[in-house]
């Protein structure tokens, strides 16, 4: 590892430094990575045997990188973790507006430098997490915000006429020299825009205003695009789409295991909660299943994705439910209850694109509709499946707590009621506890209030038992009282 405090171009060049492009930088990073068995790209749960090795590959071949994927799928995620395969530091020619290399400058400030100071010429350091540019494409962004334009206040100002090129200011490319550069959302980029890249990524050539410079110009790109955008907004103008040497495809977690790993590791964590908040694995699994229902449902339109967003937003609102009930009720420590799972709703609403159906329907209807299918979905993992029609000498394992509703009427479950009268509530229901002990035998004291009412929302979803909405919570009663109030 080179000694950072060399401070002069002669102490770097005795010091035996090389210089190396930073695709080979990469390559020999990933390199070592690979034969020490350390992961290239840590935290990127799921993309462990698909996009990872494909990233791999386009490392080794020291290829710029397009990821195309539907939203949330941690395409940003993905480029900003590659900072970590560059050297901790670079030596740059002091005061460079390019990052110049002192053993290969490109720059005319950099090379008019060296000229006049020989080995004394003053050097800096930059560390890798300054070596990361983004840019999102926008339709305003122009040629001269990406490479460049002419300066007309620094041409005054050192007297210089238009001919010069010291008259002009760079752009984010030219700045990003020896740098990770991102574009995110490509297609969105005007066409012409794209054309002004086809030098950049292939001969390393910039045009501003005439001026045709030769500037090597060293850089790792990684553009991103949604399939989306392809249709709706823009496209990648095909002789760019030449010039990229690896499209990376991304996708969504392929089971609810993977997709809590991500959740876990994004979800905001509030270090000033003033009191504990148990969330059982059963609602972390039914706010995962949500994610994929909805990426299924009619009413959401598959073409726009459901972000991995939804659900860290959801997670942490899901708690949130918790804490607030708990504030008011002056309670050190709660536990997420399956009615909590409405307060998400807001983070369902505002995260799916709906299609015609969707919208004629509303969101909020849609959000509801979400949380019943992984309801129903997930309760047939736990329990025996309830049959659509049942004869009338047949007896079924909800039998006794569909009869309990029918001699004690309805049930209400407050909203904020507190802990202990919560408890009473549902431990009130003998026939519902029989029904865990022997389908759920090993279920964790803490999780069983969760558990218990899971059972009576999804009878309700397998119309055996009905809910109403009532001022401060929701009721459950026998489904023919319901049916009886109707009439």
């Amino acid at each position: 590892m080179i000694d950072t405090n060399i401070h002069t171009l002669g102490a770097l060049k005795a010091a035996g430094y090389a210089s190396k492009s930073i695709k080979t930088e990469l390559r020999d990073n990933l390199i070592a990575a690979l034969k020490a068995g350390k992961p290239s790209f840590p935290s990127m749960h799921g993309y462990e045997h698909t996009v990872v090795p494909q990233l791999e590959r386009a490392i080794l071949s020291k290829h710029n990188i397009n990821l195309l994927g539907l939203r949330g799928q941690g395409k940003t995620r993905i480029a900003r973790l590659m900072i970590h395969l560059l050297d901790e530091y670079i030596p740059v020619v002091a005061g460079s507006e390019i990052n110049d290399d002192p053993l290969a400058p490109i720059s005319r400030y950099a090379k008019d430098l060296i000229l006049e100071h020989a080995d004394n010429t003053p050097i800096t350091w930059l560390h890798r997490s300054e070596r990361f540019y983004e840019k999102l494409a926008t339709p305003d962004v122009t040629i001269a915000d990406l490479i460049g334009d002419i300066d007309p206040i620094k041409a005054a100002n050192l007297k210089l006429n238009y001919a010069d090129e010291r008259v002009l200011h760079f752009g984010m490319i030219p700045r990003a020299h020896r740098c990770l550069f991102v574009i995110n959302e490509l297609p969105d980029l005007q066409a012409r825009i794209q054309v002004a890249l086809f030098n950049i990524l292939e001969e390393g050539d910039i045009q501003i205003r005439g001026f045709k410079l030769r500037l090597p110009l060293d850089l790792q790109f990684i553009f991103t695009a949604n399939p989306e955008d392809y249709t709706n907004r823009g496209s990648i103008v095909t002789p760019l789409k030449d010039r990229i040497g690896s499209q990376i495809l991304t996708h969504y977690a392929a089971d609810v295991k993977t997709a809590k790993q991500i959740t876990a590791q994004e979800a905001q964590k509030l270090d000033n909660r003033i009191c504990e908040v148990h969330v059982p694995e059963l609602a972390k699994d039914i706010l995962e299943q949500i994610a994929f229902e909805a990426r299924n449902s009619e009413y959401v339109d598959a073409k726009s994705g459901v972000s991995a967003r939804m659900s860290i937003t959801a997670y942490e609102n899901l708690i949130s439910t918790a804490e607030r009930r708990a504030l008011l009720n002056n309670e050190q420590s709660t536990t997420v209850r399956f009615a909590d799972l409405m307060g998400m709703i807001p983070s369902i609403t505002g995260k799916v694109e709906l299609v015609y159906e969707g919208e004629q329907e509303g969101s909020s209807f849609v959000a509801n509709q979400l949380i019943s299918e992984a309801t129903k979905t997930l309760f047939l993992t736990y329990f025996p499946k309830i049959e659509k029609l049942k004869k009338a000498d047949q007896v079924t394992p909800y039998d006794g707590v569909v009869e309990w509703f029918t001699q004690n009427n309805a049930l209400e479950i407050a909203d904020e009621t507190d802990e202990q009268t919560y408890l009473r509530t549902l431990h009130g229901i003998e026939p519902l506890k029989a029904l865990i002990e022997r389908y759920q035998p090993r279920v964790a004291s803490e999780d069983l209030p969760f558990l218990m009412e899971f059972v009576l929302w999804a009878l309700v979803e397998f119309k055996r038992l009905s809910k109403q909405k009532t001022a401060g919570g929701m009721s459950f009663n026998d489904l023919y009282d319901s049916l009886l109030k109707g009439i």
